[in-house]
């Protein structure tokens, strides 16, 4: 196994609160996926809802993922403006979340 270089994934699991409405949540969303053009570490921006057939879910109805050149990079896009305003109109609608934040790595058989 190797871990990939120079690549950071940053994961956001989330459960919207109960009676946020439907467009309102794509808002957030667009508002969210906009980041990648407002701050320069941001490399890139994926998200979608939970499709699970197992059920394991434990409420999490979202995935935000994005990716980062370096830990360096995390931080400076955690610590800008624009990440930090979108940040208070953001969480506020959650219930619940959680995040983690790891280097990829391949498995060679």
């Amino acid at each position: 196994m190797e871990e990939q270089q120079g690549v950071l994934t940053h994961v956001l699991l989330a459960k919207f609160k109960e009676g946020t409405p439907p467009d309102q949540i794509d808002q957030l969303i667009k508002g969210f996926a906009n980041l990648v053009n407002l701050t320069e570490p941001m490399k890139s921006f994926h998200w979608g809802k939970d499709l699970s057939i197992e059920n394991l879910h434990q409420g999490f109805t979202h995935v935000f993922e994005s990716s980062f050149e370096s830990a360096e990079g995390l931080a400076e896009y955690i610590a800008h403006p624009a990440h930090i305003e979108f940040a208070n109109l953001f969480l506020p609608h959650l219930e619940k979340f959680v995040v983690i934040d790891y280097k990829p790595t391949i498995v060679r058989i």
